[in-house]
């Protein structure tokens, strides 16, 4: 988990920066999917190099982006689903629900085994809506009276790139702690599962 936790942290720091410098160019260019199409393209980009060692055995790399790439694809789907249709509030609660589902089936399916999905779902929904409502409202206070005070000095521009990557990093460190114990757990379960020879 803690592998996880800082590994996606730093993942979501990268993603978090498209948002932070070059978010209002892509949204103009490209519109409000167009920027979350980017981004998601930096998180996928980045995870393994971060985060390739939650995956057991040889070819750790290119195992990870095997079983990561498609469930991230499909929760990153899932969330903008359900963002675009019901925005704040619920769209954000279904959103980290059904996007951790789909996430765990999503490497349930890679890893050819869905012992432990209950667990692990439960664990990433938790973590995941964490880092995200905590960095909400992270971005929320610094971009705020009382931030804006302690960051006294530092420009409108300054104070905003410093809220989004607020956000980015708590989202991270939740998400990465679940994702984390979801590569544990389905692996572990995988081994412990009994085979036809026993």
């Amino acid at each position: 988990m803690l592998r996880g936790g800082v590994g996606f942290g730093g993942v979501s720091l990268a993603g978090f920066s498209v948002w932070a410098f070059g978010g209002k160019w892509l949204q103009s260019n490209l519109g409000e999917a167009g920027l979350y199409g980017v981004c998601s393209l930096v998180f996928l980009g980045s995870s393994g190099l971060l985060l390739h060692s939650l995956v057991q055995g040889q070819g750790p790399m290119l195992r990870f982006y095997k079983v990561f790439i498609p469930a991230f694809l499909a929760y990153a789907i899932t969330w903008c689903a359900a963002w675009f249709l019901l925005r704040f509030g619920s769209g954000e609660w279904l959103g980290s629900l059904f996007g951790s589902l789909i996430f765990v089936a999503g490497l349930g399916w890679g890893f050819g085994n869905y012992r432990g999905f209950v667990r692990a779902s439960v664990v990433l929904f938790g973590l995941h809506s964490a880092g995200y409502f905590l960095g909400g409202q992270s971005m929320r206070w610094i971009s705020g009276t009382e931030g804006v005070a302690l960051f006294e000095g530092a420009s409108k521009a300054q104070i905003s790139i410093l809220a989004k990557l607020s956000w980015g990093l708590l989202y991270g460190l939740g998400f990465g702690a679940g994702i984390g114990y979801a590569f544990n757990i389905l692996q572990r379960e995988r081994e412990a599962a009994p085979t036809a020879s026993e």
